[in-house]
């Protein structure tokens, strides 16, 4: 009985408590076979997706290297999901990679991201 009430408030729990939203990101976009950098805001302890946006067809991508005061995790080939230590406040750093072909180039693009936790 009491997995059946669990499931039941589960299920009825709306999708969006469990979404975790995009980073609030500035920077100019890429094209393959260009690098670039990007600026993250983001509160301490909390989490954000970043999504490469690159016009074109993603063949591979990975990280590049890890952030020293958070968590980056891969959640597919196009999105990573970062996650800002609970109670570091100040800068952190990470670079994630797009290989792939578009309109405007081809080739491996590197983004280093810049993150203002707050």
């Amino acid at each position: 009985m009491r997995l059946w009430v669990i499931a039941a408030i589960v299920s009825l729990t709306p999708v969006s408590a469990f979404a975790v939203s995009d980073c609030r990101v500035t920077g100019n976009p890429s094209v393959f076979g260009v690098d670039m950098t990007a600026y993250v805001a983001i509160k301490s302890g909390e989490t954000c997706n970043f999504p490469i946006r690159i016009p074109g067809i993603m063949n591979n991508a990975g990280v590049a290297s890890k952030p020293a005061h958070g968590i980056l995790k891969q959640l597919n080939i196009t999105t990573f999901r970062y996650t800002a230590k609970s109670g570091y406040r100040g800068n952190d750093t990470f670079a994630i990679y797009g290989e792939g072909k578009g309109p405007f180039g081809s080739g491996r693009s590197v983004i280093t991201v810049n993150a203002t936790v707050e």
